[in-house]
């Protein structure tokens, strides 16, 4: 089972992604709270995804990102964006996410972009 890490300041956001993805079958999940937890979290356990919100405090998910594929180039890293912050989302893309997702949270899009992510 792949190993996803979820990156958000807000606990709830982190239990309604984990929550979808639960119940398609996903149960192996890192957490961290900022960018900068991220990115030990990354080197430490090595997840096959990242699902990481953009707007957090200490590191924001755009520097942590670049932090993150400094260390693996192949990082699979997914972006989590409020509507209007299309600008971020474009940094976030040349900076090597593979994807967003726009908050609020749709459960069926969630599942979909790690399929599509992971190729299973």
């Amino acid at each position: 089972m792949p190993k996803i890490m979820l990156v958000d300041d807000a606990a709830f956001m982190r239990m309604m992604v984990k929550n979808a993805l639960t119940k398609s079958g996903y149960d192996n999940f890192v957490e961290a709270q900022d960018g900068a937890e991220a990115v030990k979290k990354y080197g430490e356990e090595k997840p096959d995804m990242v699902i990481m919100d953009i707007t957090m405090p200490n590191m924001d998910g755009l520097q942590a990102l670049k932090k993150i594929r400094e260390d693996d180039p192949n990082a699979k890293v997914v972006m989590c964006t409020a509507m209007g912050q299309e600008g971020m989302v474009v940094d976030a893309i040349k900076s090597g996410a593979k994807d967003f997702i726009v908050k609020p949270f749709n459960a069926e899009r969630i599942v979909q972009t790690v399929h599509t992510i992971l190729g299973n």
